[in-house]
């Protein structure tokens, strides 16, 4: 059954991409939220895209979207959306915009799709089922040591405004480091480019789609304590490959 929710979800999400890439490197309307977070009509298009498109196949179902909020179901599953996670990106015509889909049961994640519209990728995984990139299997990096390690720092002025000390503890670690945003890099340790990611920030619909791809593909992701994720996290990730670069950051972001 899970293969099939799988396969449906991916369907859905990868469909769905025609809306945003009707509208990217185009002149868009912009309108800000009250966090002072841009949206356009390609995030309410796709979000509208893929709510019907669930409530068709799945009718019994919950979903919560990031711009239209929670549709209560009568089953204990829930569908999480982020219809452009990387609307920055998206309008300034930057190609690592991505969609989140993810499916929760009893608010245990049990699918998660990365879809990067641009691109032409779908990274896809669910808990027993591994994980993959296109259709082929996908895995994480088997990186130890932290002085090893490739390094993705997202939202890294937001890390260094809060923190400037924590910031530049976290510019000195690894063997190589990037200043990044959004799914992409969680989704390249899945799929084995590399080893880190810390973030900051973020909202439900931001993380927990990702929680069973990292998971699937053999990944870790958590707070900055080591804590599970759930709806009620602060929004501080990190997405390791294996437990040892966990902890490493986990005792680094600690200190």
């Amino acid at each position: 059954m899970t293969q099939t929710l799988l396969a449906q979800a991916i369907a859905i999400a990868e469909r769905a991409s025609a809306i945003p890439m009707a509208h990217f490197r185009k002149p868009l309307e912009l309108v800000a939220k009250e966090d002072d977070s841009p949206v356009t009509i390609a995030d309410r298009g796709t979000e509208r895209f893929i709510r019907d498109a669930l409530a068709e196949a799945f009718p019994q179902d919950g979903i919560f979207g990031e711009e239209y909020g929670v549709t209560e179901g009568q089953s204990d599953a829930t569908w999480i959306i982020d219809p452009i996670d990387g609307t920055r990106s998206f309008i300034t015509g930057h190609p690592l915009f991505g969609m989140l889909l993810g499916r929760l049961v009893a608010g245990v994640p049990q699918i998660g799709v990365v879809r990067m519209p641009a691109l032409n990728e779908t990274f896809a995984g669910a808990r027993g089922l591994g994980a993959t990139l296109n259709g082929a299997p996908i895995a994480v990096r088997q990186t130890r040591d932290l002085a090893q390690a490739m390094v993705y720092i997202n939202e890294a002025e937001k890390i260094e405004a809060a923190d400037p000390t924590r910031f530049a503890r976290l510019c000195r670690v690894g063997h190589t480091r990037r200043m990044a945003y959004d799914c992409y890099p969680h989704a390249l340790v899945a799929a084995g480019q590399i080893d880190v990611v810390v973030d900051c920030g973020l909202q439900p619909y931001d993380y927990l789609p990702l929680i069973a791809l990292v998971e699937a593909a053999g990944g870790l992701i958590c707070d900055w304590q080591g804590k599970a994720l759930t709806l009620e996290s602060d929004g501080r990730v990190i997405t390791a490959a294996t437990p040892e670069l966990r902890d490493a950051m986990i005792a680094l972001l600690a200190a």
